[in-house]
């Protein structure tokens, strides 16, 4: 085990720093040149499903940039249009739209300057610490290489028409409206004062000066500029109000896109007829322009927050109106297909029976890790793709509770994944998920089982300790309980309930594997030890079928194993069993129909598993032909 961990470290690099959101400053998107057309045109970018984890953390108004990775070549400069959401595009770049993205973790972008793009010896130098191959680096950017990346591209501005003024005129004095701050003007775009991207504005001033100065002091110092040589009026007559306001709106026009210049004959026009408190005027322009921005921010949030509330209340109108049209008028004729996320009917008219489908919860495909919801068909050999989770997450245990499914803790992946306290909690019904209550601390390879309308989370780890803890949820408290601790340490252990007990079994408690079996029985409050299997295995399986307990699978110390051993609690002992055909660790097992299947995992020479094998007692184990969920590893899965 410590050699395929070994190799999983070297072979899944760490693509991410994992900065906090107020740390992160900007993020890299990547693209080829056959995608990049696609994201410049379509203004959305995206990248595999292992980043969401930084990717959700983007708010509109961060700086973006897009790395070629045909040309090496990184572009700029762009902005966050929307927050980093999965599956905006959920087709995107594929070649006719008929299969799901690669590149799910997705966001809406726009262009902020338009620049020459930089070669990777000119960018790299200012994200070196990014780099953790030679050719490889991670995509987020804290904000001090975010701010030197806008000030490089700053020098690479793809330069604006020549200007159709008179040439005549002795010199132009450049009035542009001060550039408005990332996130503060647009109506897509957050306006909280506390973010972390206002550093940004004096990159972004359309490449004037600013000397570190706020925006009152630059129009304050061009308007001084104006009046140089003319007296402070005591009067401010009727007419001077009407010209003021037009000056003063060359300077606040909200519109960023315009520039205006003024011709110093102009300037001394209008600088004669400037109050002599003129600061305060300035001032309280800004304050009633940024009062209104707030304003308009602000109804622009309740009227997002309306429109949601409206969607899920008519999805709930159709719901009721297709299951009320169903009970009077069941569908004669042939089945229609079934949409769990709309919970159409089948063809009797019956809501679904949800016992007939394997639910799949996130884990790695050989190539990404996932975030991925699914329900798998075994009699078609089909998947629905659901919802998706909010987080990257694998090494999770999955539990059923009064008709709702939990995915429990886990880790984002990889060697250097981050361990979850985190619980998701998906309805069927509405194919949403919720965030419940989370565990008491970080953890994953935990094992959760329901009894007696609890779900309790067994052992797991953090990567460094392995756990003896058990924890309980409880809907009517709603939140986890600390229970009765088991009598040793399992991280990635297997348990499941049977006849009113808990059952766990094998796992590692930082030193071995074990064997050993423990039960809980909630009148007694107490653990108790059973009679230890035959082979010490972690990472494996454990099913209930016709009142046996079966362990499935795992790794022995050594190896993945095909192994499988039998246990009969009438008799307390546990036995040999016919094996798999495959060496499996690191899967799931279900039992469905009053059969065992076996799906996924990592097999004796370290690869992904992609076949599927089908248990029924007096047939024994068979290699059946689904190809329906593909590879699959370090995934949860329930019935």
């Amino acid at each position: 085990m410590k050699a395929y961990r070994k190799k999983m470290k070297n072979s899944t690099p760490n693509p991410c720093r994992n900065l906090e959101k107020a740390n992160l400053g900007g993020v890299i998107f990547g693209c080829t040149n056959k995608t990049m057309n696609e994201c410049l045109t379509k203004q959305i970018f995206g990248l595999p499903a292992q980043h969401f984890g930084y990717v959700k953390n983007i708010d509109p108004g961060l700086p973006l940039f897009l790395f070629n990775y045909s040309k090496r070549s990184l572009h700029g400069i762009y902005e966050a249009a929307s927050p980093g959401q999965l599956n905006i595009n959920p087709y995107g770049w594929t070649r006719d739209g008929s299969e799901r993205t690669g590149f799910p973790a997705q966001v809406l972008i726009r262009t902020l300057k338009n620049c020459r793009p930089l070669l990777e010896n000119q960018f790299s130098p200012v994200i070196q610490e990014n780099y953790y191959t030679h050719s490889h680096f991670c995509f987020e950017l804290d904000h001090v290489q975010a701010n030197k990346l806008i000030a490089l591209f700053s020098t690479q501005v793809v330069a604006p028409a020549p200007s159709t003024r008179n040439p005549g005129n002795s010199e132009i004095l450049n009035l542009r409206p001060p550039r408005l701050r990332i996130g503060e003007c647009n109506e897509n775009v957050a306006s909280d004062p506390s973010t972390h991207h206002m550093d940004m504005s004096q990159y972004l001033r359309d490449d004037t000066e600013t000397n570190g100065k706020n925006e009152l002091e630059l129009v304050s110092e061009q308007l001084q500029n104006l009046d140089v040589n003319s007296e402070p009026s005591d009067s401010f007559p009727e007419t001077q109000v009407h010209k003021s306001s037009r000056t003063s709106a060359i300077h606040f026009e909200v519109d960023v896109t315009q520039e205006k210049e003024i011709t110093e004959e102009d300037n001394v026009e209008d600088s004669s007829l400037l109050p002599s408190n003129y600061p305060s005027v300035i001032a309280q322009l800004m304050l009633e322009v940024r009062e209104l921005k707030a304003f308009k921010q602000e109804s622009t949030d309740k009227i997002a927050q309306l429109e949601h509330q409206v969607r899920i209340l008519e999805s709930e109108v159709k719901l009721l109106q297709g299951l009320d049209d169903r009970m009077l008028e069941p569908l004669p004729g042939d089945c229609e297909t079934f949409t769990l996320g709309t919970m159409a009917a089948s063809c009797s008219g019956q809501q679904p029976d949800f016992d007939d489908i394997i639910f799949m919860a996130g884990g790695y495909d050989g190539k990404s890790w996932l975030a991925s919801f699914e329900a798998y068909y075994p009699s078609k050999d089909t998947v629905e793709a659901l919802c998706p989770m909010s987080s990257v997450r694998s090494y999770a245990s999955v539990a059923r509770l009064k008709g709702e499914i939990y995915v429990i803790g886990g880790c984002s992946g990889g060697s250097h994944g981050l361990w979850y306290d985190t619980v998701e909690r998906y309805s069927p019904l509405y194919n949403e998920w919720t965030m419940p209550a989370c565990l008491n601390k970080k953890k994953g390879n935990l094992s959760a089982v329901t009894l007696h309308d609890k779900i309790f989370a067994l052992g797991g780890g953090d990567g460094v300790s392995s756990f003896s803890d058990v924890e309980m949820f409880d809907l009517d408290v709603g939140r986890w309980i600390s229970a009765r601790s088991m009598l040793e340490k399992r991280f990635a252990l297997a348990a499941v309930e049977f006849n009113g007990a808990l059952y766990a079994v094998g796992g590692f408690d930082g030193q071995d594997y074990l064997s050993s079996t423990e039960r809980f029985d909630p009148r007694e409050h107490s653990w108790s030890r059973l009679g230890s299997m035959n082979t010490t295995r972690g990472c494996h399986s454990m099913v209930v079928l016709n009142e046996k307990l079966y362990a499935v699978g795992g790794f022995d110390g050594n190896s993945m194993i095909s192994s499988v051993e039998v246990f009969d609690p009438r008799l307390g002992t546990w036995r040999m069993h016919e094996p798999m055909n495959y060496h499996r660790g690191y899967s799931t097992a279900v039992v469905l129909n009053n059969n065992i299947y076996a799906i996924g995992g990592v097999d004796e020479n370290e690869n992904i598993v992609d076949q599927v094998e089908r248990y029924e007692e007096g047939l024994g184990w068979q290699v059946t032909d689904l190809k329906g969920i593909g590879p699959r590893s370090f995934a949860s899965a329930i019935v």
